[in-house]
């Protein structure tokens, strides 16, 4: 193939494919935190967080690892300033001691905290900033979850770039990502390439899976999927093994693990499905490989167009990737993985994001199972055609329509979630979001 291309895929795999520990929106506003924290040199004694409305959605309800329970963004906030170390990046929560699980506990209930709704326009952006005495010091992150793109130390600044307009991934090397070279790349590329990436993203997404399924964690769909029809049924199995991975995750649980897209139920959901199925039926590791890197780039090219944050839930677009990473290892057909991924989206698009909290798990559950049915339809020799819904002739026009979907169709439907959950939580923004 390309060798532009070829070099950009593996560029891409190895920016996206990193670890984490907990929630992104969170770590993200924990990681912050941190770098504030270090540069304004000692604990603040006031804080103001400025945050755009979809990260607020996903920061909501999702459990903080490290904080003994807590969730939330003065949670996420005080993690980050008592523990935070910045330059863990989005594990910087991940080493944590008895005695700092009590101070965040205690900061986050008695420090001056104040969080309001950022109006930038953009969909991923927060400012914090740190008051002590005369001084202080502030830090925005924009676009994505590790972008800094200001500091600022007592008036002085210290960083400062353009957001730039990347938050739904229409970069030039982005725009490479297409159905026929990310085939040709799983097929023939040296695995030797990105082995290092993969065997990371196996370790880590499995053990949290077994984690999941091992104690309990928010509403255990893992368990009940396996309890309802038994771990023989494969593809209840591999379903229950991914929900048990975002039950861990959503539930606190204080293991890494590797995302795709910006997000840890999307890594595990992309990957966990594949790895599990490949076990279950004694696939070798080089193939597992090469659907693990079909399923992640598949998963990369269908949530690029629709953005970091959006109103479409990120997990279907990994679930149907992780149909055709299960495609692959199963028939390492082209025509069948294209026609299992068209199946699959017209299955289950339109999935709403309504923040980060234990129904992820379940969502999940949904969309792999939407990506396996997508699978076995094409094998019965059945299909959606062009023409039925968002469906057209071909694959990419399709994932096209798809992302239009996810980005454009779904904005006011995102505006309305957050000010229902905002509302709920007694937070009203009217409208403004």
């Amino acid at each position: 193939m390309d060798r532009k291309i070829y070099d950009t895929y593996v560029s891409i795999l190895k920016k996206e494919l990193i670890p984490a520990m907990g929630c992104t929106e969170p770590i993200s506003l924990a990681y912050a935190a941190s770098i504030m924290k270090k540069e304004l040199g000692c604990i603040p004694e006031r804080i103001e967080a400025q945050i755009s409305g979809s990260i607020l959605k996903n920061i909501k309800s999702v459990i903080v690892p490290n904080t003994g329970g807590l969730h939330g963004t003065k949670a996420a906030i005080a993690a980050g300033v008592i523990a935070g170390e910045p330059d863990k990046i989005l594990e910087v929560i991940s080493c944590v001691s008895d005695e700092q699980r009590k101070d965040i506990a205690r900061f986050s209930e008695e420090a001056d905290i104040s969080v309001s709704f950022l109006d930038s326009g953009l969909v991923f952006d927060m400012i914090i900033t740190g008051y002590s005495g005369e001084s202080s010091a502030s830090v925005r992150i924009a676009q994505h979850h590790t972008n800094v793109i200001h500091i600022e130390h007592d008036g002085k600044v210290i960083l400062d770039k353009p957001a730039g307009h990347d938050e739904n991934g229409e970069k030039e090397d982005y725009l490479l990502l297409n159905m026929d070279d990310i085939f040709d790349f799983a097929v023939h590329s040296d695995i030797s390439d990105y082995k290092d990436i993969l065997d990371l993203q196996i370790k880590n997404n499995m053990a949290i899976a077994r984690e999941g399924m091992k104690n309990p964690y928010g509403a255990n769909v893992g368990k009940v999927l396996l309890n309802m029809r038994g771990s023989d049924d494969i593809t209840t199995y591999v379903r229950a093994m991914a929900a048990s991975g975002s039950d861990a995750r959503m539930g606190g649980c204080e293991m890494p693990v590797v995302i795709n897209s910006g997000s840890g139920n999307q890594g595990i959901t992309a990957s966990v499905p594949v790895i599990s199925w490949a076990e279950k039926k004694g696939y070798g590791s080089e193939k597992l490989y090469r659907a693990l890197v079909l399923s992640n780039l598949t998963a990369i090219h269908e949530k690029s167009p629709i953005g970091t944050l959006s109103a479409y839930c990120g997990a279907v677009s990994a679930g149907v990737a992780a149909g055709a990473g299960i495609a692959y290892l199963e028939t390492e057909d082209f025509k069948v993985i294209k026609h299992t991924i068209v199946n699959a989206v017209a299955i289950c698009s339109g999935i709403i994001c309504d923040g980060a909290k234990p129904s992820c798990a379940a969502k999940i559950a949904a969309s792999v199972d939407a990506g396996l049915l997508g699978y076995y339809m094409y094998l019965n020799g059945q299909q959606f055609f062009g023409g039925d819904g968002l469906i057209t002739a071909g694959i990419e026009p399709t994932l096209k329509n798809i992302g239009r979907l996810g980005k454009e169709g779904m904005k006011q439907t995102n505006k309305e979630i957050i000010e229902m959950m905002l509302e709920d939580s007694g937070r009203s923004i009217c409208g403004k979001c």
